[in-house]
């Protein structure tokens, strides 16, 4: 399926009227099935679906390591496409831990857990340590990351998630319809290529829930940046895995709401 679809339709500016074709972005479902069992069934922009599969499968508990991944295909059918993995014996259990049973909607990447501990499930605690990001480098993320976006460019309809290098820029990023797709897909990318996740900053286009910080602390990411606002509980889980959480940054400037020493803002360096 391709990623995008020219369609008809009227736009109305005051008392005009004129015909219009835009270009809308698709979206199909995605069954994450492991050792024959379907874990997850997600709407997902129909582009780098391994990277999105893979990605899901590290976020979300099934596999801590790409080696536990035995095998791996994705199956495409007239309604949809199959991710289908066999993982190793040892994280079976895993399956059954972390299973889903409903679709889950672009909007909520919570939907279809069984239970509310699941939903609110521990996160480890990110090392002290970490890159040291310029006040620049932060300020000027979320318009580096527009450099990456050509879906986007085509339909104004997507979410981006970008990794940034300090003095490197932006070097790898992923957009879909769903804003937790695309960080799925980014970390996905990220183990596939070989990114060391530690090195440097996860950056979005959305606002920061609590499955944006969950995914970036499993993902081993210490820094998230992000252009619009963190929820409460979401930076409650930042402060208590140590996760730098930047916020609004847009326009040249940025908020900072969780474990300030990693960035270069002056203030923390003084302290």
């Amino acid at each position: 399926m391709p990623a995008t679809q020219s369609l008809r339709g009227l736009s109305v500016q005051g008392d005009a009227l004129r015909e219009v074709t835009r270009c809308l972005p698709e979206e199909m479902p995605v069954a994450l099935v492991f050792n024959g069992t379907t874990a997850a069934v997600m709407m997902a922009s129909p582009v780098a679906l391994q990277d999105f599969a893979f990605g899901f499968a590290l976020t979300e508990g099934f596999i801590d390591r790409l080696d536990q991944v035995l095998s791996f295909e994705i199956v495409p059918h007239a309604a949809g496409a199959e991710a289908r993995f066999w993982i190793a014996e040892d994280q079976a259990r895993a399956i059954q831990v972390r299973r889903r049973n409903m679709l889950g909607p672009v909007g909520c990447g919570l939907c279809g857990i069984d239970s509310l501990e699941q939903a609110i499930r521990p996160l480890p605690v990110l090392t002290a340590d970490g890159p040291r990001l310029s006040r620049h480098e932060v300020a000027q993320a979320t318009d580096r990351l527009r450099d990456h976006q050509p879906l986007h460019d085509q339909t104004h309809a997507v979410h981006a998630a970008g990794f940034l290098l300090p003095g490197r820029g932006i070097v790898l990023a992923r957009e879909d319809v769903g804003r937790h797709n695309a960080l799925d897909k980014l970390i996905g990318a990220m183990a596939r290529d070989g990114f060391e996740a530690g090195a440097g900053a996860i950056v979005l286009t959305s606002r920061v829930s609590v499955e944006m910080v969950q995914k970036t602390v499993m993902a081993g990411c210490p820094v998230l940046i992000a252009v619009s606002a963190p929820t409460a509980h979401a930076l409650r889980l930042a402060m208590a895995a140590n996760l730098t959480l930047v916020a609004f940054a847009r326009g040249g400037g940025f908020d900072v709401y969780a474990h300030p020493t990693r960035l270069q803002t002056g203030a923390s360096d003084a302290a």
